[in-house]
């Protein structure tokens, strides 16, 4: 596999996490229209949630996708053991938000120290974490078993887990030379989510802002399947889905990471100006 796509898929999921930071979680839809961020570049973040970051930072999605890939590059490996020690030490000192997917996975292994399965959580954001899992996996058997163990350890829920192993098995293809409009359309679609699949492709051109709204632009899995399905089948540019993810509001950096890991993978053009903001990248 060509390092390099690994490399785009990795550096684009983080930096259109620090450039959705502006708007996270801002949910309100007159608040987001009158918004005081420039849509062009990187922003302060707006929401209460986020108090302390600062432009160019990552929201807590971004920070932990941090930590898994300083882990698998130090260590030239992914062992679920291995990354639960570093999970839990980045824990305890960490000032950025603590979710209920991470609290109750702490709580679980405070009960039960050998546990390496965590929470229920439905959210969708785990899912655009997995593109550094790429640089430990010689085959897609063994990158699809190392996202399993990853999702399953804060998010031990079965449609997050499906919707992982769909968005892998595309992002594995395109990462390896495959264009994304072919790797979608082949993709096995588990049929617990074959419903949501279809919605979200058949949104392909209408109106971003009501399509998520009408899905639901919220942190769940159920709703943010199909507004990342309809971001990643009705745009080709970078810049110009993030700008669409970003307005449309709520849990944007769910959507985005996902969406641009992908188009990292397939060579996609980064604003510089986006990068060169980015901390950490």
């Amino acid at each position: 596999m060509n390092q390099n796509n690994i490399k785009n898929a990795v550096e684009a999921s983080l930096v259109a996490d620090s450039y959705l930071l502006g708007s996270h979680w801002i949910y309100n839809i007159e608040e987001l229209k009158n918004l005081k961020i420039d849509w062009n570049e990187l922003n302060a973040p707006c929401a209460k949630w986020h108090e302390g970051k600062e432009k160019g930072d990552f929201t807590h999605y971004g920070d932990h996708t941090k930590w898994l890939l300083d882990y698998v590059k130090e260590s030239k490996t992914f062992e679920i053991e291995g990354y639960k020690q570093v999970w839990l030490k980045n824990m305890k000192d960490y000032k950025g938000y603590v979710d209920g997917a991470c609290s109750d996975t702490v709580k679980i292994i405070k009960e039960n120290k050998s546990a390496v399965v965590g929470s229920g959580s439905h959210d969708l954001s785990i899912v655009g974490r997995i593109a550094p899992l790429l640089y430990v996996s010689k085959s897609k058997k063994e990158f699809l078993s190392h996202v399993k163990s990853f999702v399953s350890f804060t998010h031990n829920n079965e449609t997050v887990l499906n919707v992982a192993e769909l968005f892998a098995n595309v992002l594995y293809d395109v990462a390896d030379g495959e264009k994304m409009k072919d790797a979608l359309a082949k993709v096995a679609v588990p049929k617990e989510i074959q419903t949501a699949f279809d919605r979200g492709v058949s949104s392909k051109g209408e109106n971003t802002f009501d399509t998520i709204q009408k899905f639901g632009p919220s942190c769940s899995v159920k709703g943010g399947f199909e507004g990342t399905l309809h971001l990643l089948t009705s745009y080709d540019d970078f810049k110009e889905v993030m700008i669409q993810n970003a307005r449309a509001g709520g849990d944007s950096s769910s959507r985005g990471m996902i969406v641009a890991m992908l188009m990292g993978a397939s060579n996609c053009t980064i604003p510089l100006s986006w990068r060169e903001a980015t901390k950490g990248v």
